[in-house]
């Protein structure tokens, strides 16, 4: 959920100009890590499923739910913190947010019963949806102007590694020592992140406050429309499928879960290298990165049901299908600066609003084609929705500006 990645705001008048050295690198680092502890928190549950659901007596549906609270919470969160937070120092906003993470993994961790569960995912949703609002706002202003990219790329460095490490690692600790654990882990690591941003963090007096009668002027703009229904397409299609690839590769492939979890790893090792290639390809063509990505992975889901029960092709399929994951954020997000550059911070909060009710959504259609139609059904909802945005995209995507320049030259 790259928010804000090419926000590189320059410090507001009157404030200091950051100081060289050591010091504004270990801020953005701080920020990183806190992307990698909420990544790896939002996303724990997919590797912990079958266990949490078989504990606690539930079904692995309704376990999806896990995955749709915090979704949901998140999706108001990045509208409501952007704008309530004013003028607020976005130092006190972040640890804040950053409080809230531990807290949130606590409960679940220490929960009696699965509505407790889904109290302390709530919360998460509010710091998950503050932090992509403003938290990636943040990177560029901790250094230099000259430095703004690479502050921004260290941040979503952390998110590629809470995908790539966070999810598999998270499993294991689960198959090893219990869920509980996992998330008690995940909380520990979230005191670290708090602790350090506390004493790394400088004073960050907000640069603008968001209106939201910005956002409806967004709306207006056919582009930035086009790439919210993109969002919410890919969205869906990911997390109808994603939320139940631990249940599907246990029950379909028959693998055990510390098979699960290895490919899991292989999962978001690939979703790194497509983390690349999509930036590589949203510089050619944002229109056409988003068309591919949309494609493999619509179709690496839909193949899932029909050779799956193949344990070779499930692996090859969970590779190619991580690729097109890597890639989406990339595209999704291009696609929405390029429509309103001017507009960041708030087409970003919408972005984000979108991108977590199309997560949300996901796991919830998901998991009521789980329990009512088995678990392949998740895999077959998931790909038809990624097609869906490939072909929204196909139809309706080419720029009018560019095709009316071509007219005219003629």
């Amino acid at each position: 959920m790259h928010a804000n990645q090419h926000n590189a705001a320059a410090p507001p008048p009157g404030e200091a100009p950051t100081p060289p050295g050591l010091s504004p690198w270990l801020a953005v680092a701080s920020v990183g890590i806190g992307a990698f502890a909420l990544v790896t928190s939002e996303f724990l549950p997919v590797g912990l499923l079958p266990a949490m659901a078989a504990d606690l007596g539930i079904t692995k549906g309704q376990a999806g739910l896990m995955i749709t609270t915090p979704g949901v919470v998140a999706a108001f969160a990045a509208v409501l913190v952007t704008v309530g937070s004013g003028r607020l120092d976005r130092r006190i906003v972040l640890l804040a947010l950053t409080a809230l993470l531990v807290l949130s993994n606590l409960i679940v961790a220490l929960a009696p019963s699965f509505g407790w569960i889904l109290a302390g995912r709530a919360l998460l949703g509010v710091g998950v949806g503050g932090f992509w609002a403003i938290g990636t706002a943040v990177g560029p202003r901790l250094v230099s102007p000259a430095h703004a990219a690479r502050a921004m790329a260290m941040i979503f460095a952390g998110v590629s590694l809470g995908t790539v490490a966070g999810v598999p690692a998270g499993a294991l600790i689960g198959e090893l020592v219990g869920w509980r654990v996992a998330f008690g882990s995940a909380s520990a690591i979230a005191v670290l992140v708090l602790l350090g941003q506390a004493f790394l963090l400088p004073a960050l007096p907000p640069t603008q406050a968001i209106r939201l009668r910005q956002l409806p002027a967004i709306l207006g703009i056919r582009k930035a429309r086009l790439g919210l229904i993109a969002t919410a397409l890919l969205f869906v299609g990911q997390f109808a499928a994603y939320t139940y690839i631990s249940p599907f590769l246990a029950q379909v492939a028959d693998m055990p879960a510390t098979v699960i979890s290895a490919l899991l790893l292989a999962y978001g090792v690939t979703g790194f290298v497509g983390n690349m290639l999509g930036g590589w390809a949203v510089g050619k063509s944002e229109r056409g990165a988003l068309i591919a990505t949309s494609l493999v992975l619509g179709l690496a889901a839909l193949a899932m049901p029909l050779f799956g029960a193949n344990q070779i092709a499930a692996t090859v399929l969970v590779g190619i299908w991580g690729l097109a994951f890597g890639a989406m954020p990339i595209s999704v997000q291009t696609w929405m600066y390029k429509a309103a550059p001017d507009l960041m911070e708030g087409s970003s909060a919408l972005f984000v609003a979108t991108a977590q009710v199309g997560l949300a959504s996901g796991a919830l259609v998901g998991g009521m084609a789980v329990d009512h139609l088995g678990v392949g059904s998740a895999m077959v909802v998931g790909g038809l929705f990624a097609l869906g945005c490939t072909a929204v995209i196909w139809t309706f995507g080419r720029d009018r500006v560019a095709a009316l320049k071509v007219v005219a030259m003629r």
